[in-house]
């Protein structure tokens, strides 16, 4: 008897099972691709594998034509504006200074005074030599007389010139002191330090003032040796100034270091500013030069976003007959977003640019404007009377 129960449970929990399998069949909308469950989700639209753009929809797409031009790789370095030639200005006298008339930023021409020095003792020295000198020199002129009347030896008469000559030489000495006495500027330019002022007592070779010449403003940077190369006296090279918030102007090497430091391997580059630009610049600004290396010209280059690929395997996607085609690339590194085709495209390609979420190699085009590599199946879905559509003769817009 229990075996005769348990029987029949089994059996009545296989047909309640057999029921629920058959109510998940096709008719509740899962059945196979026989029964034709899955062409109803085709036919609206969507992928075999949910939603996205179905394989015979046109994929919109943003194409840029290949071109020609000049491309370089650049390095920025930092350095500071200095004056192309900076003087020292010192004492050659001693004594005290009656007056200083130069400060800090006063601009000088040569020759023009900026201190003077107590000079009375040496005016005072100056009157002695003189006077020791007239008396020299009559001294002589009778010794001339007397020497040609024979009335005095050779000795004497030599001793008398010596004397005369002692004198004048001490009395140019003298005078050519006082000369010192005035402190004038070596050169055109800008005071840019001052160390002294009037009343102090100077010494010989007193550091006074520095005069800057800022006719010209230079800035010397450091550039490895592997790039310097590259260079060359002449050279334009576009600066950026810090202080002026990033503002550019342009500035030429003047010239380039014959020898590089042998610990750091660099070569010291210097790049000079002249003109207009110098009104606004001071000594002292921080400046980043730009330099261009491995300049080529009438190179083949496209936008480094068209380029897609690991290194080694690098490709691009172009349109062709309608439809998306890949081909490998060899390039160049990416310089300023733009790269350079060493083989595989020719002047009048064009490659897509923006889209690449999307593509697929043999699916039919739809040319557009600028989309962004952010194109969307929604958008994709969404095509505009203004796109142009790059469809093989005979193909419909996908429903």
């Amino acid at each position: 008897m229990p075996s005769t129960r348990l029987s029949r449970l089994t059996t009545l929990a296989v047909l309640c099972l057999t029921a629920v399998l058959a109510a998940c069949g096709p008719q509740a909308g899962g059945g196979s691709p026989a029964t034709g469950g899955g062409g109803r989700a085709r036919g609206d639209g969507r992928g075999a594998f949910g939603r996205g753009i179905p394989s015979d929809r046109p994929i919109p797409v943003e194409i840029e034509p290949v071109r020609r031009g000049t491309v370089s790789r650049t390095a920025t370095i930092a350095g500071i504006l200095e004056p192309v030639r900076t003087v020292g200005v010192n004492a050659q006298l001693a004594g005290i200074l009656l007056s200083v008339r130069a400060e800090e930023g006063t601009r000088v021409r040569r020759g023009q005074l900026l201190a003077e020095v107590d000079i009375r003792e040496l005016q005072a020295q100056e009157r002695s030599a003189e006077a020791s000198l007239r008396l020299a020199e009559a001294n002589f002129q009778r010794s001339e007389q007397l020497f040609r009347d024979k009335i005095i030896t050779a000795v004497e008469y030599d001793r008398d010139r010596a004397a005369s000559e002692s004198a004048r030489a001490t009395l140019d000495g003298i005078r050519t002191r006082l000369g010192y006495a005035r402190i004038v500027s070596p050169t055109n330019g800008v005071v840019t330090e001052k160390r002294v002022e009037a009343g102090d007592v100077v010494s010989n070779q007193t550091r006074l003032f520095t005069v800057a010449d800022v006719s010209m403003l230079v800035t010397r940077v450091q550039v490895s040796e592997l790039e310097v190369r590259s260079l060359a006296a002449g050279d334009s090279v576009p600066l950026s100034v810090d202080a002026l918030g990033g503002e550019r102007v342009t500035g030429r090497i003047r010239r380039v270091f014959p020898t590089a430091d042998s610990a750091t391997r660099l070569v010291p580059v210097e790049v000079a500013l002249t003109g207009p630009a110098l009104q606004r610049l001071r000594p002292g600004y921080t400046v980043r030069a730009t330099f261009a290396l491995d300049l080529r010209r009438d190179a083949l280059l496209v936008p480094s976003r068209a380029v897609s690929g690991p290194i080694g395997a690098r490709a691009v996607y172009l349109v062709s007959y309608g439809k998306i085609a890949r081909r490998a690339v060899s390039v160049g590194p990416d310089l300023d977003g733009r790269t350079e085709v060493h083989d595989g495209l020719k002047d009048g390609d064009s490659v897509i640019v923006s889209g690449a979420s999307l593509l697929r190699e043999g699916a039919v085009a739809r040319i557009v404007g600028p989309l962004g590599d952010d194109a969307s199946p929604a958008r994709a879905r969404g095509g505009t009377r203004r796109d142009t559509a790059a469809r093989p003769p005979g193909r419909g817009r996908a429903r």
